[in-house]
């Protein structure tokens, strides 16, 4: 890689980095791309050569994001964790991601831009859901899981989950110890309310 496109590289990624701050902070519809350039401290025709629109830039925003975070948590799959930390670092990458991206911003986000909701359907189901059954295969060999659970129904019991989790993270915020709270609700996914057998 030359000098020009290294400066290129690292001008995209302060024009991206700063979007996804506006992103956190601000309404989505009423992000502009005069208000991208006055934070990126960039022309807005950087920005119109660079991405195109708009749109083009959120969508690479986002897939950019969720890129990293599924690199990042392959990379933690591969470090000879167990069962309990894996899963206890999926809720935590979900905390970070729902800062980043909370729920009705993704369903704006995927309702706006077709190109987008097919993007994340192609990840859910390319890398997700792989990902999420070598994890239960994993647990099942290591004996963390019961051989009496089929795959099928963790997969239905973490999709049940997964459904509640913007409800359960409002839980978790509006308590005194989100940490502990969501804890707790690791607790509960692995052993019930009974607790441990």
């Amino acid at each position: 890689m030359n000098g020009f496109e290294k400066r290129a590289n690292l001008i995209k990624e302060k024009i991206m980095r700063t979007t996804l701050e506006l992103v956190r902070t601000s309404e989505l519809k009423r992000i502009r791309i005069a208000d991208i350039s006055k934070a990126a401290k960039v022309s807005q025709v950087t920005i119109y050569n660079y991405f195109g629109s708009k749109e083009e830039l959120l969508r690479e925003v986002f897939r950019n994001y969720f890129d990293k975070a599924i690199r990042d948590f392959e990379e933690y799959m591969s470090e000879g964790h167990s069962l309990k930390e894996k899963i206890e670092h999926i809720i935590f990458l979900e905390k970070e991601s729902y800062n980043d991206f909370p729920p009705g911003l993704i369903k704006e986000l995927l309702i706006d831009d077709e190109e987008l909701a097919r993007y994340m359907d192609d990840q859910y189901r390319n890398k997700a859901i792989p990902l999420t059954i070598q994890i239960i295969e994993e647990g099942k060999d290591s004996g963390e899981i019961s051989p009496e659970v089929s795959t099928e129904h963790i997969l239905a019991f973490i999709q049940l989950y997964m459904n509640q989790y913007e409800s359960i993270l409002a839980m978790a915020q509006q308590s005194d110890d989100m940490d502990g709270f969501l804890e707790g609700m690791v607790h509960m996914f692995f052993y019930g309310v009974c607790g441990k057998a």
